[in-house]
Order: structure tokens, then sequence, then C-alpha cells
């Protein structure tokens, strides 16, 4: 078993990896990110893929990586995990449909702290996050469990959940990940050029010159915003309000 997943703040990293570990305690993580996904991936039989989900569907970088990998998933036994903060519908299904040459095993949607940090609106308080994040550890130990039986969780992957996912969200915000964006906003006057925002940025969106210059790449993952010293980053607010990393729980 072979667990790949993205991860803008830590969240699915944490999900995946605790899936992976507690099935097989000998199996390993992989980001897409990592020049050697693919290798691993054509390597085992069995894939947990994780990633989370923006407003009922896939991250444009994720989408992506599974539509031009799509040979290297052929005839795999996939199980697929979507985080969200609220809901998705059919967040594990935006994959499952994806992933036309493959066997899918299950799906599991796992409720984990909303990382988006500037918009006062979604924030919550670290003992609710905290609260979410052991619900969420207690919903994969069942998972784990029932794989184990072959009876696994098919969260999102009826076509009641594809119909939810499509009127309540995806319909409404179809644009917003269908493309990258001229995102994240950067505040010059606070950015002090420390590169920290462009080395992290997984589609290579940001490079500094004497600051910070953002192009039309952004995944919409919040990695930049919520790690910038000077939080001089915003994607949709104007003032980060608390930065989220899941290495803070």
């Amino acid at each position: 078993m072979l667990g790949v997943y993205f991860s803008g703040t830590g969240n699915t990293k944490y999900c995946v990896e605790t899936f992976v570990r507690q099935f097989d305690p000998s199996a390993y993580i992989v980001s897409i990110e990592d020049p050697s996904v693919v290798d691993k991936i054509k390597s085992q039989d069995i894939i947990v893929f994780g990633y989370p989900v923006y407003f009922s569907n896939l991250p444009k970088i994720v989408h992506d990586f599974i539509v031009n990998n799509q040979k290297c998933f052929y005839g795999k036994k996939i199980y697929i995990i979507a985080t969200m903060a609220f809901f998705s519908g059919d967040g594990t299904g935006c994959a499952a449909r994806l992933f036309d040459s493959a066997h899918i095993l299950g799906g599991l949607h796992l409720r984990m702290p909303d990382s988006i940090s500037d918009s006062p609106i979604l924030k919550t308080s670290y003992k609710a996050n905290k609260k979410m994040i052991n619900r969420a550890k207690e919903k994969i130990g069942i998972a784990v469990s029932r794989l184990k039986e072959n009876n696994p969780h098919k969260d999102g992957l009826s076509i009641f959940n594809r119909v939810s996912g499509l009127l309540l969200q995806r319909l409404w915000f179809r644009n917003a990940v269908s493309s990258y964006k001229k995102k994240p906003v950067i505040n010059t006057n606070k950015c002090t050029g420390c590169g920290l925002c462009s080395k992290l940025c997984p589609t290579k969106n940001i490079f500094v010159e004497e600051k910070a210059i953002s192009h039309d790449r952004c995944t919409l993952c919040y990695r930049c915003v919520n790690n910038c010293p000077e939080k001089a980053l915003t994607v949709l607010g104007e003032k980060v309000y608390g930065q989220y990393l899941f290495k803070n729980f």
C-alpha cells in the first residue's frame, strides 16, 4: 500500500498517513509534488489517494495530476480520502470519476479545520479544531477496520452525493477551481522578500525579486498565507486573522 496526497497546510497529509500506517505499519506516503511519485505509484497495487476539497471540487493541481498521469493508475486499487471544513457532497467522487482505468475500493470524507485564514467567519477555536481532529482520527480507525473486512466506507461515491455536491456548491462556484488563479494578493508594505512563500508554493507561482510577486498559477492551497511570517499574503480576504498549520496541533 502507498499513500499519495496533496496537502496545503497539513490536514490531508496527516489523515492519509494515519490511515496508511494503521492499515500497514510498513507502508509509506508520498506527495504528488515529489518527483518520484509516479514511479512509486507504479510499484504498488493499492493506493490511498488523499486531497482537500475546495467548493465541492478538486484543487486544480490535483485534477491535473490525475489527468496527466492516467496511465500509472491503470488497474490499481484506489481508496480515496477527501478532507473538508464543512461539506463536499461528492468530494471523493470528483476523483473517482477521473480514475476511469482503476478500481475504486471506497471513499472517506473527513472534516478537518479550515485552512482559510483570511476570513473571520471561517475561523474556529483551538478547542473546536482539536475536537474535529480527534473525531477524524476515530473515523479513520473505523474506516481502516472496515477496509480490512472488505466493507469499506463509500462516502461521496453515490449519485445522491454527486447531486448534492453539484447543487449545493459546485454549480454556484464552478469557476472557483476550474483554472489556476491570479493569486495570492501580496501586501508589499509587509513583505520582506524572505522567499519562504516561493519555496513552499506547489505550483511555483510566486517569485521573489525585492518583494514577492504572484503570477497566475495559484491552486488556492493557502500554504503561503499560513506560513508567511509577516502575514503579507491573502487569497479570498484582505487580512490574515489567524494562521493555520496542522503542526500547531
